[in-house]
């Protein structure tokens, strides 16, 4: 196995790239540390840098004017935040925050934005993340918008997982009513069903996932659909 190949970073979509590529891109990123809460991007203003989660968990939420979120992707180890940035654009309308504490890989956009137009590799990667991406943005606003709060709980977990390490997820049933839009009672009666049927254990902000299979049996198509576009579109062999 080649130096190159172990200094690989834990970001599934940087270590999709052919090794020259990571080369060129590895001595423009530095490596951080970055609380829950942290801003990323705020809507309608400038940002500068993208990140690549390692170990963190990011949010991208639309908000109104009185304060109301809610959930229009994740982001986690499967990609990175700054889509626009290659995209014509240093802003967006949506804002992203840091969901769980952890390690990101920074790089100017400016640098990613200069490799996208001269790496074939790079910008066919980025492209089909942005597919995938678009497709959890509306499958999300379908799920929101047709099937239950236990389906919405239910997809938002297994994302949560698909997008970090392990099977504990620090998450306050208050932030998840606050990013999934509705009452802390019905996160709050969502989670106990998924309790009562042994699929998770809740207490005091852990959710401990028990039975991840049982939890993708009873929840909605949307995950599904979700899945199967990444994994179509972001294949592991690709970094072979």
């Amino acid at each position: 196995m080649t130096l190159t190949r172990l200094l690989r970073p834990r970001n599934e979509l940087l270590a999709c790239l052919p090794d020259p590529d990571w080369e060129r891109l590895m001595p423009m990123m530095e490596k951080v540390e970055l609380p829950a809460g942290t801003p990323l991007i705020e809507a309608g203003t400038h940002f500068h840098h993208v990140h690549f989660p390692l170990s963190g968990l990011v949010v991208l939420h639309g908000q109104i004017e009185n304060g109301n979120s809610s959930v229009l992707s994740l982001v986690g180890k499967e990609g990175f935040v700054g889509v626009s940035s290659f995209m014509g654009s240093q802003s967006t309308t949506s804002n992203a925050t840091v969901f769980a504490t952890g390690f990101f890989l920074r790089m100017r956009g400016a640098d990613l934005l200069r490799e996208f137009e001269h790496s074939t590799p790079l910008l066919h990667l980025l492209l089909r993340y942005t597919q995938a991406l678009i497709t959890q943005m509306a499958q999300t606003s379908v799920c929101n918008r047709h099937h239950t709060l236990d389906n919405a709980f239910s997809r938002f977990l297994l994302l949560t997982l698909d997008r970090t390490v392990g099977f504990e997820l620090l998450l306050t049933h208050e932030k998840m009513a606050h990013l999934l839009g509705v009452r802390r009672e019905g996160v709050s009666e969502a989670a106990m069903r998924l309790q009562k049927q042994g699929l998770i254990r809740y207490s005091r902000g852990h959710i401990s996932v028990l039975n991840r299979a049982g939890i993708e049996a009873g929840t909605c198509e949307c995950y599904k659909v979700i899945k199967t576009e990444y994994d179509r579109l972001l294949p592991m062999q690709m970094a072979m």
